[in-house]
């Protein structure tokens, strides 16, 4: 098996993630803390609401569940980002933002990023396992890595 040599996908610096949470997503953050990923889920029809909106889109209801899910997904779509376009980002690069599917929350997809692994291993369809960030300032943010490929 060859070794793969590519660039080691990276995060963004703390700094350029803002957060700033509301009623609606303040459970979020808060399971996150708790390195639990969770889904907004509609308590009337069970459709799921990636972002949190007030309203249901498939039934208007008001009522949110937040339902803990499970730590892998799939790539669904990503860049690489090869190119500091702000100071910041320059020692971040190469950055992946990525869009995975959740096949537990019946495949919605989340925005997060890629990191920790080659950039060669990233394609879409691959399996990505969920890495927890734990910022110093007490917020954890969900990102994914490439689950080991047996091929």
């Amino acid at each position: 098996m060859a070794i793969d040599t590519s660039p080691i996908a990276l995060a963004p610096p703390d700094e350029l993630v803002i957060l700033d949470t509301d009623a609606l997503t303040a459970p979020y953050w808060e399971a996150c803390k708790a390195h639990r990923l969770t889904v907004a889920q509609c308590g009337n029809c069970g459709a799921y609401r990636i972002p949190p909106r007030p309203f249901c889109a498939s039934c208007t209801s008001q009522d949110i569940q937040w339902q803990e899910i499970g730590e892998g997904g799939e790539i669904y779509t990503f860049c690489i980002v090869n190119v500091a376009i702000v100071p910041a980002i320059r020692h971040s690069i190469p950055y992946v933002p990525a869009v995975v599917s959740l096949p537990e929350a019946d495949g919605v997809r989340m925005i997060s990023n890629i990191v920790g692994c080659p950039i060669g291993r990233i394609r879409i369809g691959a399996k990505a396992k969920l890495v927890w960030h734990d910022r110093p300032d007490g917020i954890s943010i969900p990102r994914f890595s490439v689950e080991d490929d047996p091929r």
